[in-house]
């Protein structure tokens, strides 16, 4: 089998902060399929399929190009039914879609406004320019304000994974069960980002959901723990 082409975001050090691509590189392992990562940066993305696409992850399946880490996971299901799905049913897809929704909301904005003015520090010096630019005009602060104002940002954003944290004492291994599933792969994404280019640790030592993101880390022949990362607890 050909391997799947997947564009993956890359800053300094061959770290890998985008938490979409995260997610599809646990999808296309869960259902075995092999891929390659091709590192780019934020300003090589215009310059892939003619511009077609405005983020990554972008996937090229043997010629056919799909981008949006959702409609990526659609389209490993749909083109490859033989190999372990990602969602069971319908209503699974729309359960992850829930967790997705969740985490934006209760965690989201509060873990991009502390570690927004790391990820320019740690992005190419091509692509700084362009980052600060959109960054600033979203959030509508300095990088260097957002910066300040950090320590009761990052108690909010670790709030935000209570109902993580919750499910987790339920007594099963993974978010979907006795085994791992894209739920699992969603928020694990989110915790790989920020450990890509945290300067300032986000979890407290004790958390329980350090146990759970190991063992996410350790799937698929330790796939969570090829990119450097930076300690996520503290």
């Amino acid at each position: 089998m050909t391997a799947i082409r997947l564009y993956d975001l890359q800053v300094r050090d061959d770290r890998r902060p985008s938490p979409f691509c995260w997610r599809i590189k646990y999808a296309l392992a869960h259902k075995g399929l092999p891929f390659d990562t091709v590192p780019i940066g934020l300003t090589d993305i215009p310059a892939i399929e003619g511009g077609a696409h405005k983020t990554v992850p972008i996937i090229d399946d043997n010629g056919k190009t799909v981008s949006d880490s959702w409609a990526i996971a659609d389209h490993l299901d749909k083109a490859y039914p033989d190999r372990p799905p990602l969602f069971a049913s319908p209503a699974e897809r729309e359960l992850c879609r829930f967790v997705e929704a969740s985490l934006f909301v209760s965690a989201g904005r509060s873990l991009l406004m502390s570690y927004v003015k790391d990820v320019h520090d740690h992005a190419h010096e091509r692509d700084r320019a362009y980052f600060r630019q959109t960054r600033e005009k979203l959030l509508g602060f300095t990088l260097e304000e957002l910066a300040s104002g950090r320590a009761e940002r990052l108690d909010a954003a670790r709030a935000g994974f209570d109902s993580v944290r919750f499910t987790l004492k339920g007594g099963a291994p993974f978010l979907a069960g006795a085994d791992p599933g894209y739920a699992d792969y969603i928020v694990a994404g989110f915790l790989l980002w920020v450990g890509s280019i945290a300067t300032a640790p986000f979890l407290k030592a004790d958390d329980p959901l350090l146990v759970w993101l190991g063992r996410v880390q350790d799937l698929y022949g330790g796939l969570g723990r090829v990119s450097p990362l930076n300690a996520i607890a503290a």
